[in-house]
């Protein structure tokens, strides 16, 4: 397994060692220990998730709010997916900053992302199924989001996909409206809660 760190500071690409044969393929997908090794401490498994899209939705940018925030180690298990992640948090050295990571049921690549951070993906296929490790339970009174066509953000989006979004997604705030109104979490909170959590 392989961890290769993003240009947002916090997020990483793993990319897992696959052992096929004619029955099909094992590999391991998480590895708590090494990803632990990369990130300061062991991401605590508290919820997981399951999303089923077809083609062009773009789900996000959504975030939540630290402490205690929602780090997400992300993976599709079927079709495939462009998965975004920006980093919002005020005062971090790439405020603003976007990374991308092509995840699919070829390379089963995955992406960790840290608390504070923006997350989004697109959906290239029809069917296309995220697996989402969660290091928190949803708290909808914590959970907020960026719109994910903000010019400002600028996501990297293929030109030949019609775009759908949820009408929560399509009536999120600008990065500009979201910073002026205060909802972003700042790098001194961050930074915080990513010591307390290599200190437990």
């Amino acid at each position: 397994m392989q961890v290769r760190p993003l240009l947002v500071a916090g997020a990483f690409e793993i990319t897992p060692r696959q052992f096929p044969d004619d029955r099909g393929v094992f590999l391991e997908s998480f590895r708590g220990d090494l990803l632990a090794e990369h990130v300061g401490h062991r991401l605590d498994v508290v919820q997981t998730n399951v999303s089923v899209s077809s083609r062009g939705t773009l789900r996000g940018i959504h975030f939540a709010d630290v402490p205690i925030g929602q780090a997400k180690y992300v993976t599709a298990m079927t079709g495939s997916l462009i998965d975004y992640v920006v980093d919002l948090r005020v005062g971090s050295p790439t405020f603003g900053q976007v990374d991308s990571v092509l995840l699919d049921a070829t390379d089963r690549r995955a992406v960790y992302l840290a608390e504070g951070l923006g997350h989004a993906f697109l959906a290239l296929e029809n069917g296309t199924t995220a697996h989402y490790l969660c290091g928190a339970a949803y708290d909808p009174g914590a959970e907020h989001g960026i719109d994910p066509l903000d010019a400002q953000v600028r996501l990297p989006l293929p030109d030949d996909i019609d775009i759908r979004l949820s009408p929560k997604d399509a009536a999120a705030p600008s990065l500009e409206t979201a910073t002026a109104r205060g909802m972003l979490p700042t790098w001194a909170s961050c930074a915080a809660w990513y010591e307390s959590l290599a200190t437990d």
